[in-house]
């Protein structure tokens, strides 16, 4: 017997490009949402738009954990439903190829996308969170090279004060300067020009140049009987860069640890029953996730064949609904588990052997049952909606508007 037959093939073809496609608009979405504040956020801070795109790149592995199980039930879905509209599914069911013979290539799919979503949350999406928060950390800490904030006060050193009209050349060229310095000896300046310059100092690399042009020097302090006021043409500032603190070390979080880490401290008796709590809380989770996997391919086939003489699509909107459902509900369990009001077991897979069970059964409904529907009280109640929400946007014929004539010229009976 051939392990691949046309058939297979057939179905592999049908479930692969909407699985692809799904996965990449799952992932878009997410990334366009993600983006819109970041770039809020880095505008705010001052830093180059490029660290938009590192942030962002960061948190594809989260994001690819999310869209891969969604791209897998929503490719098998629309796979199966094509074959059951098409009347090709009835065709495969009369020459004796049941739903689990059906179901070969799907769970090829399925058992190669789990491991691949085990190898993202195991490692890819520990350390795709830790360089995220690091280059956060340095985006505020003005380790990525910040500029200079536009029409605001900027604080430098606790001892300068800068304030420019005009920003280009990503924060090199500024226009518009004014500045206070304050000395130790208690002495302070003010400085005003028409525009600046930053220049990197070789000699002494913790510090940078401003080069002005065209301003002004007032000099005053308290052994400064009145205050002294200078005109330049050209004048140098050396500004201290501020000491950029480091970043601490990865495993602060319990989202940054590796799968195996979390194994070796959720019970081991030398750490805090605090983060022995979250470490558990955060490994049974990603795990619960994964095994998921393996009962989407019975789902989608359960939801993907709607009843006779029916076009409706509530399969595929309530497909959605559970599986995003189902992922809140484990986020919450996580969340309780976490901190120490109940048990990992009994918070993550306690739902899943609930949903699991109602999978089976939908399964079985549709692959055992003659006739079965697992969804067929809500396709007469969606149908019934369905009908009412039509009647009331039909337009109504008047009483005084000609009956309207068919194909051969003639009218309608009244």
């Amino acid at each position: 017997m051939k392990l691949f037959t046309a058939t297979d093939r057939y179905i592999a073809r049908l479930v692969f490009v909407p699985m692809l496609s799904v996965f990449v608009l799952a992932a878009s979405l997410l990334v366009l949402d993600k983006m819109l504040k970041l770039f809020d956020f880095v505008a705010t801070q001052g830093g180059p738009v490029s660290v938009v795109f590192k942030m962002l790149a960061n948190l594809l592995p989260e994001y690819a954990s999310l869209a891969i199980p969604l791209g897998l039930l929503l490719g098998i879905l629309f796979a199966f439903r094509k074959l059951a509209m098409s009347s090709e599914l009835d065709v495969m069911r009369a020459v004796g190829l049941s739903y689990t013979r059906l179901l070969r290539v799907p769970y090829m799919f399925a058992i190669v996308l789990a491991a691949l979503n085990l190898l993202i949350v195991s490692y890819l999406q520990p350390l795709s969170r830790y360089y995220y928060e690091q280059l956060q950390f340095e985006l505020r800490s003005g380790a990525l090279g910040a500029s200079i904030r536009v029409g605001e006060f900027n604080s430098l050193q606790d001892r300068t004060a800068l304030r420019v009209d005009s920003s280009r050349d990503e924060g090199r060229d500024l226009r518009g300067i004014f500045a206070r310095i304050q000395t130790g000896n208690g002495q302070v300046m003010v400085i005003s020009a028409r525009e600046g310059r930053f220049f990197a100092n070789r000699e002494s690399p913790d510090t940078v140049i401003l080069r002005l042009t065209d301003g002004q020097i007032v000099q005053d302090g308290p052994n400064i009987t009145s205050p002294r006021v200078l005109s330049f043409a050209s004048h140098d500032l050396p500004i201290d860069l501020p000491k950029i603190e480091q970043f601490r070390q990865r495993g602060d979080a319990d989202k940054e640890y590796f799968l195996p880490e979390l194994l070796r401290i959720g019970w081991n008796d030398n750490y805090s029953q605090e983060l022995r709590n979250q470490t558990r809380a955060s490994l049974n989770y990603r795990l619960v996730e994964v095994v998921m996997m393996f009962l989407l391919p019975l789902l989608a086939v359960a939801l993907a064949v709607p009843p006779k003489r029916s076009t409706s699509a509530l399969g595929v909107f309530l497909s959605i609904i559970l599986v995003v459902a189902y992922h809140k509900v484990n986020q919450y369990g996580q969340d309780v588990a976490a901190l120490g009001k109940v048990d990992p077991v009994l918070a993550l897979w306690g739902p899943f052997a609930i949903f699991a069970a109602l999978i089976v059964w939908m399964y079985w409904r549709i692959a055992y049952v003659p006739g079965g529907q697992p969804i067929g009280a809500l396709e007469t109640g969606f149908a019934k909606i369905s009908r009412g929400v039509r009647k009331l946007f039909e337009r109504k014929q008047l009483r005084d508007e000609p009956v309207p004539a068919d194909d051969n010229g003639g009218q309608h009976a009244a």
